[in-house]
C-alpha cells in the first residue's frame, strides 16, 4: 500500500503505524515511550505527534504516530508549525512534574528526555517543576535505585520485566502527579518477593528513574588512600562493552586500555577475573563429574549468574539442590584475594580492598551475601558496574582512546585463557566446563574445542557430549529468565532429561548484562559484535582450556591441594537460601489457624 510522509511516497503493510513507517523510511519523529526493540507502543508520552490527512474524509488532525495505523492514500506531515508547537507543549508538561537535578542523575549526559527537549526546540520551560509532588526514592536494594521523581510513565521497564524476563516485578503506582514506577506487591525494592535485580529495567529506562546504585565515590576513596591496598579485577565481558562509552568500535578488546586506566586511577594491583573463571571450572567441573558418576542431584545447574541464583531462591527453591555449590568467579576471586593473594604479597587482609568491575547489577547483591564473607568482612568489598566504571573514568578525565595499553602488574591471578573469556557470553560457562570435563574423563580434548551447540542467541540450546566409558552428557543452555522458566517446566514435566544446565539471567549473557553501557533508544544493540569479540579473544589465546592455566595449576599445587578438596570447598563453595514467600492466607479460617499456631 502507498501513502505520503512530508510529500514523499512511502510503501507500507497493513497494520503498521505511522511511526513504524516513518522510521523505516528514514523520517525522524521524536518519542519517549515507543520502543521498537520491545515492540512497545503505549502512546503515553504523546510526543510523537504528526498531522495526518484522513483519506476518507480529507480532514486534517493531530494524532500520535505510534498508535495511529497508516492508511492507503494517507498524507502525513511531521514538521508543521502546529505539530512543533504541540510537541513543545507536550514536552513542557512532561517536565512539569519531573525533578531536574540533572547533575546528580545516573543518566546525566545520556538522558532521552533531554534529547527530546532538544529535538522539539524547547527552550524556556515555564512548566518546569510546577506540579512536582515528592515521590519515592528507593535505595533499599543492593544494586538498584529507583527515583520515581524522574519517572515519565513510559512503562518500558514494566514491559522489559514482563516480556524479556517473564517476572513482572514492576508496576505503575499512584495516580495524578504521584503516579510512577513501583514495585509489584511491595513498597521497597528489597521487600520484593520476585525481583532478581537483573537490571534489565535500567537498560530501557529513558531517564534516571531506574539505575544502578552508584558507588564510585567509595571506590575513589579507597584508590587514593595510602593505607588501603586495592586489588581491582574486571569480568570477561567488560573488555568488549566499555568501549561503547568512548566511541571504540563495538566488540573491540580494550583489555590493555582498562589496565592502564585503572593504574591511572591508583589501583595497586590490576588482575583478571578470567583467572577466577578458570578456577570456577576446575571446581564446578569436578563437582559435576562427582554427581554424574556417583548419582548426585541432576541436572546440575551453574551458579555463576547471581540473577539466576536469586530467581531459584525466590521462584523455584525446590531447585536449590540442583545448583552447583561452586562460587561465581567474583566470589572465588574475592576469597583468594583475601587469603592466598594477601599471603603471597605480604598484605594485611584487613587493609586489602577487592573492587570488582562487572556487567551486572545483581553482582552487588551477591557481594553482600553473608555466605561470601569471613570474619565479618566481605570477600568482595565493592562492585562497580560497567556504567559506573565509565562514570569513574569520566570524573577523572580519562579517555580510553588516548591511553597506551598496560599489562597486568601481578604475577598472581593474571594469566587468562580462552575458556575464562567465554564466560562473558551465553553458553560460555557450559563450553568452558565441557572442555575440562572431557579432558578429565578421557585425557584428551574435544574433537571441536569450539562447542557449537552452546553458542548463539537462541533462547534455549541443547546438545550432547560423549564422555566415552563414563557415558553421554545431555546439556542445555538458557539465556533470559523467561527462557529459563520454559526450560524448568520441560525438566519438571519430564519432557526433557538433562545432566548439566547453564542459565544466564540476561539475554545473550553478560555481554548484555543489566550494568553494561546503555545505547540510547536501543536494546541489545551491539550484542553480536560483543559476542564475536569474546570468541575472537578465545581463538587468539595461546591457552584455551582452564586446566592448562599455569597460575591455576600453581594455585592447587601450592595452596588448595585439589579441586573440591577440604580447603577448596571451604574457600570456594557456598550455600543458598529459600527466599520464596508463602502466599497470603485466602480466608478467615486460614488466618485464624495461623494465629492459633502463633
Amino acid at each position: 500500500m502507498k501513502a505520503w510522509i512530508n510529500d514523499k511516497a512511502v510503501d507500507f503493510k497493513d497494520g503498521e503505524t505511522i511511526l513504524q513507517v516513518a522510521r523505516r523510511s528514514g523520517v525522524f519523529i521524536p518519542t519517549l515511550c515507543a520502543f521498537e526493540p520491545l515492540d512497545h507502543h503505549p502512546g503515553t508520552c504523546r510526543v510523537c505527534l504528526v498531522e495526518a490527512d484522513d483519506p476518507s474524509t480529507h480532514k486534517k488532525q493531530i494524532v500520535t504516530s505510534c498508535t495511529t495505523p497508516m492508511q492507503e492514500g494517507m498524507k502525513v506531515w511531521t514538521r508543521t508549525p502546529e505539530v512543533r508547537r504541540m510537541q513543545r507543549m507536550q514536552v513542557a508538561w512532561i517536565f512539569s512534574d519531573h525533578e531536574q537535578d540533572c547533575a546528580s542523575c545516573v543518566r546525566h549526559g545520556n538522558c532521552e528526555l533531554q534529547d527530546v527537549a532538544l529535538y522539539v526546540g524547547l527552550r524556556n520551560n515555564s512548566c518546569s517543576g510546577r506540579f512536582t509532588a515528592k515521590r519515592v526514592v528507593d535505595q533499599s536494594a543492593a544494586g538498584l535505585q529507583r527515583d520515581v521523581n524522574k519517572c515519565i510513565r513510559c512503562a518500558r521497564c514494566i514491559d522489559a520485566c514482563r516480556k524479556i524476563q517473564g517476572i513482572s516485578a514492576l508496576t505503575m503506582d499512584g495516580i495524578g502527579t504521584k503516579c510512577g514506577v513501583g514495585i509489584a506487591g511491595a513498597n521497597r525494592w528489597i521487600d520484593s518477593s520476585i525481583c532478581v535485580e537483573c537490571g534489565q529495567c535500567t537498560m530501557v529506562c529513558p531517564t534516571g528513574a531506574l539505575g544502578e546504585k552508584d558507588e564510585t565515590e567509595t571506590a575513589t576513596d579507597w584508590l587514593v588512600d595510602p593505607e588501603v591496598t586495592t586489588v581491582v579485577a574486571f569480568a570477561p565481558s567488560v573488555r568488549v562493552t566499555i568501549g561503547d562509552e568512548f566511541g571504540i568500535p563495538p566488540g573491540e578488546n580494550t583489555e590493555g586500555l582498562i589496565i592502564a586506566a585503572l593504574k591511572l586511577l591508583g589501583a595497586d594491583y590490576v588482575c583478571d577475573v578470567n583467572w577466577a573463571a578458570d578456577v570456577t571450572i576446575m571446581e564446578e567441573g569436578t563437582e559435576f563429574l562427582k554427581r554424574f558418576k556417583e548419582g548426585g542431584k541432576l541436572p546440575m545447574m551453574t551458579s555463576c549468574c547471581p540473577g539466576w541464583v536469586n530467581y531459584v531462591e525466590k521462584h523455584h527453591p525446590e531447585l536449590i539442590p540442583n545448583l552447583s555449590t561452586t562460587r561465581s568467579p567474583q566470589g572465588i576471586f574475592g576469597a583468594l584475594a583475601k587469603t592466598w593473594f594477601a599471603k603471597e604479597k605480604g598484605v594485611d587482609p584487613r587493609k586489602l580492598r577487592f573492587i570488582s568491575i562487572m556487567p551486572c547489577t545483581a553482582k552487588k547483591g551477591e557481594a553482600a551475601r553473608p555466605q561470601l564473607s569471613r570474619e565479618g568482612r566481605p570477600d568482595t568489598d565493592l562492585v562497580l558496574t560497567v556504567r559506573e566504571f565509565a562514570r569513574l573514568l569520566r570524573r577523572h578525565g580519562i579517555d580510553l582512546r588516548r591511553l597506551e595499553p598496560g599489562k597486568y602488574d601481578s604475577p598472581f591471578m593474571s594469566e587468562n585463557t580462552g575458556a575464562g573469556a567465554i564466560f562473558g557470553v551465553t553458553g560460555g560457562v557450559m563450553e568452558a566446563a565441557l572442555r575440562t570435563v572431557y579432558h578429565k574423563v578421557t585425557g584428551g580434548s574435544l574433537e571441536w574445542i569450539e562447542y557449537a551447540p552452546a553458542r548463539g542467541f537462541q533462547g534455549i540450546k541443547e546438545g550432547t557430549v560423549n564422555l566415552g566409558e563414563a557415558g553421554t552428557v545431555r546439556i542445555a543452555v538458557a539465556n533470559g529468565l523467561r527462557n529459563a522458566e520454559n526450560l524448568i517446566r520441560k525438566i519438571e514435566s519430564g519432557e526433557a532429561d538433562y545432566q548439566f544446565v547453564e542459565v544466564m539471567a540476561c539475554p545473550g549473557g553478560c555481554i548484555d548484562g543489566g550494568g553494561t553501557i546503555r545505547i540510547k533508544n536501543g536494546y541489545l544493540t551491539h550484542a553480536r559484535e560483543r559476542m564475536e569479540g569474546i570468541y575472537t579473544i578465545d581463538r587468539t589465546r595461546p591457552i584455551r582450556q582452564s586446566h592448562e592455566n599455569p597460575d591455576v595449576i600453581r594455585l592447587y599445587d601450592e595452596y588448595l591441594g585439589e579441586p573440591n578438596g577440604e580447603l577448596a570447598h571451604h574457600l570456594l563453595h557456598t550455600e543458598y537460601t529459600n527466599r520464596k514467600r508463602k502466599p497470603a492466607p485466602k480466608n478467615v479460617s486460614q488466618i485464624w489457624k495461623l494465629v492459633k499456631l502463633g
